[in-house]
């Protein structure tokens, strides 16, 4: 700790030496916000969610409406991120296995923080929620997580006395989501659940936070994610009957492979159950409730750093660690290639932004937050990124640093939970301005067993594959070549 305290007092002695009569700015403080299976449906992107503080952060940041995981489920998209290193790099491809048994002496995000000076806590769920504390990343932290270790399905309403009546009248027709039924509306305080008290504890932090020097503080949310259970007052901001449509259908020549069977909603074997419209509307009520829910509680947190003083110089970023389907497609949850899966929000506002409320159509990624953050705070960049800083774009928003984004999935979509076991097939797939392509491979021989093609120029682009005859061969074949320069058509090798 003392070497990191040095080296931040000679960088700053260094800067106060360039300039004897200019004031030198203290180093800016990080605010990372995490939410869970949330794709862009906010106010901002221009969904019905009711997101108040979220687009108010909107409004002062640069939003990002073509930003992407590198994959669609928690745990390599997360490593993935706060690595800056593709799942294919990491050879981590499920949940079951926490990214230091593969590789040990990684440098995570908080840990670069770390190591350069700053204070890095966290509240709630930012890595992988392991389920024990002992598999947090203790490396990555000045002080224990909070709340970072837990099974959604136990996030029951938490209060004294016995609990209200449940005003999601469905939802016995539905499979309970562990020990929770899959939407409740119970009348409960927002602590009840733990984003109430991930929110309580951000908002405690702060304070002592303030009295160090610059700090990184990582708040993860654990909605919207399922259970749909939200308190009730959430769920009273919408009018069922009012909400778009969904439409169920499966794109026309769409691959099998590209589907899979939504078992984290719908259950499997005896306990797979077939939603009636009632209940389909019910869950994505209990969505957007739980999004309004999530709103609630960073707008908790961001006041506090505003009445503390913090909001000047603090870079705030909020993301989602991937997409999700609610019923598009006929399907429910994660682990696919489609755009819904993939893309995900990002808004980041720095102290100083040289256009709030700018909206930026640039491809990102999420590897790009580690190398993003690291230049802003004026650190040392952190060698074998595989992102690119998306510093350019803050100063101008309809500037580039790439030319697509990438997702990948297995087949089956959860292999098993074993890192040394491979997959059957890896699905591959590039998101350029136009085209989505994407190539399903044999794990073990590298052959092409099934390919899709979209046109998002299309008001809806995902609902014809047209692999077979691309409307624009010269579009389709720099997707293609750019999907081959990121993943080279080979065989691929067990991580």
């Amino acid at each position: 700790m003392k070497s990191t305290r040095l080296s931040l007092l000679i960088r700053l002695l260094g800067l106060a030496c360039l300039s004897s009569s200019t004031a030198v700015a203290a180093p800016p403080n990080v605010l990372l916000i995490t939410a869970d299976d949330l794709r862009p449906e906010l106010g901002c992107y221009g969904s019905v969610a009711l997101t108040p503080h979220l687009d108010a952060l909107a409004a002062r940041g640069t939003r990002f409406t073509r930003a992407y995981c590198q994959q669609a489920v928690c745990n390599p998209s997360r490593s993935s991120m706060l690595t800056g290193l593709r799942p294919g790099t990491l050879g981590l491809y499920v949940n079951g296995t926490h990214f230091r048994e593969l590789k040990p002496d990684v440098t995570t995000l908080p840990l670069w923080f770390k190591e350069h000076g700053y204070t890095t806590r966290c509240a709630g769920k930012i890595f992988h929620n392991w389920h024990t504390k002992e598999k947090g990343d203790p490396r990555s932290w000045s002080a224990p997580e909070f709340l970072h270790f837990a099974n959604h399905g136990d996030d029951a309403a938490q209060v004294s006395g016995p609990l209200p009546e449940n005003h999601a009248k469905l939802s016995e027709g539905l499979r309970r989501y562990g020990s929770v039924g899959m939407t409740e509306a119970y009348d409960v305080p927002d602590e009840a659940y733990y984003d109430g008290r991930v929110a309580a504890e951000a908002v405690r932090l702060l304070p002592e936070l303030k009295k160090g020097g610059p700090f990184f503080l990582a708040v993860g949310f654990w909605k919207p994610h399922a259970p749909f259970n939200a308190p009730k007052k959430y769920w009273d901001l919408y009018d069922r009957a009012t909400l778009p449509p969904v439409d169920p259908r499966w794109p026309t020549n769409a691959p099998e492979i590209a589907s899979h069977p939504s078992g984290e909603i719908l259950g499997s074997g005896k306990d797979r159950r077939t939603p009636t419209d009632g209940q389909v509307a019910e869950m994505r009520h209990g969505y957007l409730a739980a999004v309004s829910y999530l709103d609630a509680q960073v707008g908790k947190v961001l006041t506090a750093l505003r009445d503390e003083g913090l909001a000047d110089n603090t870079i705030v970023v909020f993301w989602g660690d991937h997409g999700y389907h609610l019923g598009e497609h006929g399907l429910w949850a994660k682990t696919s290639n489609f755009e819904l899966d993939a893309r995900v929000p990002l808004i980041v506002a720095t102290p100083a932004p040289a256009h709030p409320g700018a909206e930026s159509a640039s491809l990102v990624e999420m590897i790009d937050l580690f190398p993003t953050l690291v230049e802003l705070a004026g650190l040392p960049a952190a060698p074998g990124l595989e992102g690119a800083s998306l510093v350019p774009v803050l100063k101008d928003p309809t500037a580039s640093v790439k030319p697509a984004a990438f997702t990948q999935h297995p087949r089956p979509p959860y292999p098993d939970r074993s890192p040394r076991k491979a997959p059957e097939l890896m699905g591959y797939s590039v998101r350029t301005a136009d085209w989505r392509y994407t190539e399903w491979r044999n794990w073990d021989t590298g052959a092409i067993e099934a390919t899709e093609l979209y046109d998002h120029r299309k008001e809806q682009p995902e609902l014809e594959n047209l692999a077979a005859a691309p409307p624009d061969p010269i579009g389709f074949e720099a997707a293609r070549r750019l999907l081959h320069a990121q993943f080279p058509p080979q065989a691929s090798k067990a991580p």
